[in-house]
This record gives C-alpha cells, sequence and structure tokens, in this order.
C-alpha cells in the first residue's frame, strides 16, 4: 500500500479518530495517516511529510469541510507552538476526547472492566489558569531577542509573550526583562556554541495571594553575570504583587532548565498560595500543581476517596513538598510524606509548621527503600501505641511523575497492605499499566475521575480508588510475644519471667514455678502485669520476606496469665514458692 504514496503528494483525509498526542486520524485508500492539527469531523487536504511502512504523517494545508467541532483558536501562533495541541477543538468535544483516552488506556492497557468511570470534570473558563511558565530565550537569524516556546519537537522559538492560558502578568514581566537585557546587551543562551546568558526565564504566580516570582536561568555560576541587575530589580518592583527575584544558575549542556543552585536578587526566596485553607511556600525547584482552581477539584476528590474519618494513618510516597500530604493531614490521624529531592522535603516539613499541622511526618529517599526500613524500626517499638497503629497503613496515596510508579515501589505498596489505595496519575497509559499490576495483586479498582488540569493540552489528570480484596483466613497467621518477656517497658531493670524461673530454681533446691504463679506474685507486690502483643502477619506478603517479624498487624491482648475477671476461679500460689517469687523480684529490683 505504502508504494502508492511518496513524500510531498497531496491526499484527502476524513479525519475519523484522534490519536494520544491530540493529531487527527484519517486514511487515504487504507493507508493511515497522522495530521497535527486536524480533529474528529474535518475534512481536510494534506501533504505527505513521512512514510513509514504501515503508516505515515501528514501536515494540514487546507480544512475542505470543517468539524461541528472545530473552533477559531484564540492564540495566534496555537499551530506553531508546542503547548497547546487541541485549541482549535470546542472545549466539550477535548474533554470528551480525554474522557475516551482515560477509558481506552485502562481498558486496552490495563486490562480492566469493572469500575466506575465518571465524566471529566473540567474548567469554567479554560483560559488563564498556568501559575508556572518557562519561556526559553533565544535569538532570531538577525540576531534579536526572542522570548516565547519551544515549537511542537523542536527547540525553535516560537515568539510569544501572552500566551491565552498563562498568567496575565507573564507578559508585562517577558518584556520588562527583554528591556533590560537589550539595554545592557545581555545575550540570550545560543544551545548550540552553548555561549550567552540567559537561558530561560521562569514566572511563578500565586493564584490566591497575586504573588509573584520571577526567576532567570543564566549560563553562569554568579549572579554578576547579570550587569546593572538593580534595573531589572528595580523595573520589576513597579507590578504589583512582585515578591521575589532570583537567578539560577546552570552552566551544564542539556535540556534540563533549572540548575542546583539559586540565589536571591530581591524579596524571598520562594511565593506563597493555598490549596484550599494551607498555605505552602513555592520556591523556583518546587513541584506545584499548575492549574490551583482545578487543583483543589483533584484534591477534593483523593480526600474524598481516601475515606478519612481521624483515626487513619497515611503514606504518601511522591509527596513533593507535601501538596497532598498536608491537604489530608487535617482529616487523618497520621500523614506519612516520602520523596527523594531532599529540598523538597525541607519544604514539606517548613509547610507542615507554617500550617501548624504536627501530625505530619517526612522522610528522604526512594519509598521503596524508607517503608521497609520505617516497618523495621517501628516493628522494634510496637509497645508505643503510636508505632504500633502505623504498622499498618490504613491509606497509601501515590502521585508519580509521568512515567508512573517503579514497579519495585507497587510491589512494596502491595507488601504494606493499605485498605485503600489513592492513585494521581496525570498519564493515563502508565496508569493503566499500574493498575494492572496492583488488580493482579489483591486490589480492585473502584472509582475512575479525570480532572482536566490542562484545557487545550492532550493531557489529563486522573484519581483513582482502588480498594483491598477480602482476604482468606489462612492468610494470616497469629503470632503471640509476651511483652514482659521482651524488656522493653521501661527504663527499669525487668527480668524476663525465664530469669525469675531460673533464679527460684538455683536457690530452692530446683524448685519450678509457672507464669501463672509469677503473675499472681507481681500483682500482690503492685508490679503491672501487662499485656501481651498480638502479631497477625501476613504469610507472603512480608516486608521484610520473613513471616514471623514482619508484622502488618498488631494488637495489645491481655495475658493469658490474668484472669478473665475477678471471680474467675484459677490456682493460687502455694506460700513456700510465693516466698521463693519474691526473693527473686527483690534480687532484679523490681520489688523493694
Amino acid at each position: 500500500m505504502k508504494s502508492e504514496f511518496k513524500k510531498d503528494d497531496c491526499v484527502t483525509l476524513h479525519i475519523e479518530d484522534i490519536g494520544t498526542g491530540g493529531e487527527g486520524i484519517g486514511k487515504a485508500d487504507g493507508f493511515t495517516f497522522f495530521v497535527k492539527d486536524a480533529i474528529v469531523g474535518d475534512v481536510i487536504e494534506a501533504k505527505i511529510m513521512k512514510l513509514k511502512k504501515n503508516y505515515g504523517y501528514a501536515r494540514l494545508m487546507k480544512v475542505l469541510t470543517p468539524s461541528k467541532d472545530r473552533v477559531e483558536p484564540k492564540c495566534p501562533v496555537a499551530r506553531q507552538c508546542g503547548g497547546c495541541q487541541i485549541q482549535e477543538m470546542r472545549y466539550e468535544a477535548q474533554l470528551a476526547f480525554k474522557q475516551k483516552m482515560v477509558q481506552n488506556n485502562l481498558e486496552r492497557i490495563g486490562g480492566l472492566s469493572d469500575f466506575e468511570m465518571y465524566p471529566v470534570i473540567g474548567m469554567e473558563t479554560p483560559y488563564a489558569y498556568r501559575n508556572k511558565a518557562q519561556f526559553p530565550v533565544g535569538e532570531d537569524k538577525d540576531g534579536n531577542i526572542v522570548i516565547g516556546f519551544y515549537a511542537g519537537r523542536t527547540h525553535h522559538i516560537v515568539e510569544q509573550t501572552d500566551c491565552c492560558i498563562g498568567a496575565p502578568e507573564n507578559g508585562e514581566v517577558l518584556r520588562k526583562v527583554k528591556a533590560y537585557m537589550q539595554k545592557n546587551q545581555i545575550r540570550p543562551y545560543n544551545e548550540e556554541h552553548h555561549s550567552g546568558i540567559v537561558r530561560h526565564i521562569l514566572i511563578r504566580t500565586g493564584y490566591h495571594t497575586k504573588e509573584i516570582m520571577v526567576c532567570l536561568i543564566v549560563n553562569a555560576a554568579k549572579a554578576s553575570c547579570l550587569k546593572n541587575a538593580q534595573q531589572l530589580i528595580e523595573s520589576l518592583r513597579e507590578m504589583d504583587g512582585m515578591t521575589s527575584v532570583m537567578v539560577n544558575f546552570n552552566t551544564e549542556k542539556t535540556n534540563v532548565i533549572l540548575g542546583k543552585k539559586s540565589e536571591v536578587l530581591w524579596g524571598q526566596p520562594y511565593i506563597e498560595d493555598f490549596i484550599g485553607d494551607v498555605k505552602y511556600q513555592i520556591s523556583p525547584q518546587s513541584f506545584f500543581q499548575v492549574n490551583p482552581m482545578q487543583t483543589e477539584k483533584l484534591y477534593a476528590k483523593a480526600l474524598e476517596y481516601a475515606g478519612l474519618t481521624g483515626s487513619e494513618t497515611v503514606w504518601d510516597l511522591y509527596c513533593g513538598i507535601g501538596t497532598i500530604s498536608l491537604f489530608l493531614a487535617k482529616n487523618a490521624r497520621k500523614v506519612y510524606g516520602v520523596e527523594i529531592v531532599p529540598q523538597a522535603i525541607e519544604d514539606a516539613r517548613n509547610n507542615a509548621k507554617r500550617n501548624g499541622i504536627d501530625n505530619a511526618e517526612f522522610f528522604v529517599g526512594k519509598a521503596e527503600e524508607v517503608v521497609p526500613a520505617f516497618y523495621e524500626k517501628a516493628l522494634k517499638q510496637a509497645q508505643d501505641s503510636e508505632a504500633g497503629k502505623s504498622i499498618r497503613p490504613d491509606v497509601v496515596v501515590v502521585d508519580p511523575p509521568r512515567k508512573g510508579c517503579e514497579e519495585v515501589l507497587l510491589e512494596t505498596i502491595v507488601k504494606m497492605q493499605p485498605q485503600r489505595i489513592v492513585y494521581v496519575s496525570c498519564d493515563s497509559a502508565t496508569l493503566a499499566r499500574d493498575l494492572k499490576f496492583l488488580s493482579a495483586n489483591g486490589y480492585a479498582v473502584k472509582k475512575v475521575q479525570p480532572v482536566d488540569q490542562f484545557g487545550h493540552s492532550v493531557h489529563i489528570e486522573t484519581v483513582v480508588l482502588l480498594s483491598q480484596l477480602k482476604q482468606k483466613p489462612d492468610d494470616y497467621i497469629n503470632v503471640t510475644i509476651e511483652l514482659d518477656d521482651m524488656d522493653i517497658t521501661s527504663a527499669e531493670t525487668k527480668a524476663t519471667y525465664d530469669e525469675i524461673k531460673k533464679y527460684v530454681a538455683e536457690h530452692n533446691a530446683g524448685m519450678k514455678v509457672s507464669n501463672l504463679y509469677i503473675s499472681q506474685v507481681k500483682r500482690k507486690c503492685g508490679i503491672e502485669v501487662g499485656k501481651n502483643l498480638r502479631v497477625a502477619t501476613r504469610r507472603m506478603d512480608c516486608l521484610q520476606g520473613n513471616s514471623t517479624t514482619a508484622a502488618t498487624d498488631l494488637e495489645l491482648v491481655p495475658s493469658p496469665n490474668l484472669p478473665k475477671n475477678e471471680n474467675s476461679r484459677q490456682p493460687q500460689c502455694p506460700e513456700d514458692k510465693e516466698s521463693a517469687i519474691v526473693e527473686a523480684l527483690k534480687h532484679f529490683k523490681m520489688n523493694s
């Protein structure tokens, strides 16, 4: 079939479907073509750009018959810019496309069928919603400074300072920075030659606070590369809400935008904003959802799915700066957050302090390493009620990057055995892959709620509720550990029952005494007899691989040496054995 076509041929296509990247899909003589900027229902003329064995790529040349869902893009450079892939599509049709994409991925990739799929939660106004933008800076062929966005799949900068999905303040900031650079002859970065100074301009805005941060990413190690920086500072301070002017240093030959080190030129090293009633500090490197209004809807749904009553232990395994952790903490007994980026954890701890949240604890590291280590430590301290409650989480929350969860992390979650998992995803394909794993390992996908965080793009946020399947009774073994024998109740010197028996035998011609008799004498002497720790352990799903030591459920139960009630009849300790036990207690300084 391919031989019938060649590059630069023009074909007429009826667009019948849309790809995951937003490309229209049409066929000519049975051969499939992908066409950017074409939408379902269009009849178009397209020019063939590339041919593969079974499909090809074509460029939209003319819309012969527009789809009922086609609209005029608000942005004049929507076709050239790589930021918005489907701005020419009516917003209601965008939501329908995203709904279908999520459902198809869950069914085809995840092999899922029995779940509740809810309609996408869309925006009232899908414009001016982004609170963060990163603008590359470069030169055109005449040496003029160009600021905008990269064209799709290229590093060619399409000039655009007034992005219709970005904060309205961005345009004024960019014009001020450009004017400063021109006046002081500060050259933009040249990617090919690794020369020039200004690489990117990062702008962050607070939706609720109206605070603004401007950060220049420079190809230098010191802020002195920005000549007469005070001019820029004074210009930016004219804007209402300007809170932070910073510089970030990145001298690497890399596509990574931000370097590891930043410096404040003026103001403070962060801005603040709210999600619900929780206030967050946001630095240049912070991960913070870019659509504040939709984020509140997303997190509200995550909170609903978590089903918190105030008594639950929650683990947030990609916690970032604590956005979800702190949002949930006010409704949970305890929240633990894990994140591999140290700066993010520092921000999370600061955010907890600023909000007066004292039931959230944060760990630096990989979740698949942090969680088992925590469990091992908690098990050793299991006599403490708080540690005991933390052994098995009620809810695990994950909000991973686009690549989804590492399989070793999914294995760790399964071993944690939470009652519920709340999975927040920005990529429904990797979400489907991970749900397939969790579904095969004891969890059922119950509810799926897409939330449109990124209007006019092909991206969609999704929050999913998974519930633990009912376990068979023989999936557990019960192990009873006598706390008295663990010597873990206080700082006092305390002998075990076996040590007391040994002392009595050695000093009383081999006399034998039972645990019951020791317990009776201890109570007569006013020595508290504790409860025993019952450990319900999964046979196959232990974090440490040892079914007798890796606990998932802990319960303090009455010691079998205690009478069931005050009127219960038990054998009473003979006087000679009572005297021998009292002497043993004195020896071990348990009785004066």
